[in-house]
């Protein structure tokens, strides 16, 4: 099947948020009824990015979320975020998690509303198996994909619901065999091309991001700040869409705002500490402000 022509892009700016709110939980609901993020990620090496792309999902509004990542850094990650449950995986002899470990993780992604495998993950085979496990056994959960674990998504069927990838410049050239050139060079194209051949939302990250599904609707934000290009902002990313999936948002929504509050949590810490050396651990902390200044709730700080 040819790949349908891209569309305009709409713009994702604050009046286009305000006309397409995330769902909001219930004022007489629980936490069970904010959703829950099942999250695979971190490594020996990269514990970190597991905690940031946790922190953010609770910091976008989730009501639960269980973390799995490796055994060697569970405990440490538990410490550092007690309001997760934790679950330890066996660890691969190349740092990544055996992917027998499906099974188990089964259980509790398919009473999930939102599953995010990726972040920090070493092993690119074993990620990829592993991701491509849990898709067949939990095949109805929404499902965002990022760094090791985006390759699935060229692996999967295209009788299966879309995943969401969030790949960078650098990433989309690897997965997709061209050039980051190129990529730059047309990133519209780009995110809209493989949104299709892989039957995935594409949200191709930068300064300007792209979001793309694979029937050539197309979405565009150009408010990022240089700050942003920093260790672990995109785990941040990455955990901020799982959040906004698991309170009832479609990828492409989910995408759209956890861009738009992303790069507006960035912009606040510039204005306060500086425009470049804040930290992505930093940005959560910004992120229920945002989305009342974005929900027009409060006024800007």
């Amino acid at each position: 099947m040819n790949a349908p022509s891209p569309r305009a892009a709409q713009r994702v700016d604050d009046a286009a948020l305000r006309a397409w709110p995330l769902p909001l939980p219930d004022h007489e609901g629980d936490k069970e009824t904010r959703g829950r993020v099942v999250i695979v990620a971190g490594s020996r090496e990269v514990p970190g990015a597991a905690i940031l792309s946790a922190r953010a999902a609770l910091r976008a509004g989730a009501g639960k979320v269980l973390l799995a990542t490796g055994e060697s850094a569970a405990l440490a990650v538990a410490i550092a975020v007690p309001e997760l449950r934790v679950l330890g995986l066996r660890e691969t002899s190349e740092g990544g998690f055996d992917p027998a470990c499906a099974e188990q993780l089964a259980k509790f992604a398919g009473r999930a509303d939102a599953l995010l495998i990726g972040p920090g993950m070493q092993d690119e085979d074993a990620t990829c198996a592993l991701a491509q496990a849990l898709r067949e056994r939990c095949d109805r959960v929404p499902m965002v994909l990022d760094a090791t674990a985006m390759a699935a998504a060229l692996r999967q069927s295209n009788e299966c619901e879309p995943v969401l990838i969030t790949p960078h410049a650098g990433e989309m050239a690897h997965l997709s065999g061209d050039s980051k050139q190129s990529v730059l060079a047309e990133p519209h194209a780009a995110a809209s091309d493989a949104a299709h051949r892989w039957n995935a939302v594409v949200a191709l990250k930068g300064a300007t991001t792209f979001i793309a599904r694979p029937d050539g609707q197309a979405w565009v934000h150009d408010a990022g700040n240089a700050g942003l290009a920093t260790a672990g902002s995109g785990d941040v990313l990455a955990g901020l869409i799982a959040g906004f999936v698991a309170r009832g948002a479609a990828l492409e929504h989910a995408a759209a705002w956890g861009v738009a509050v992303h790069a507006r949590a960035g912009l606040r810490l510039a204005q306060r500490v500086g425009s470049l050396g804040y930290l992505a651990g930093e940005l959560a902390a910004e992120v229920p402000a945002v989305l009342d200044e974005l929900s027009g709730t409060t006024a800007p700080a």
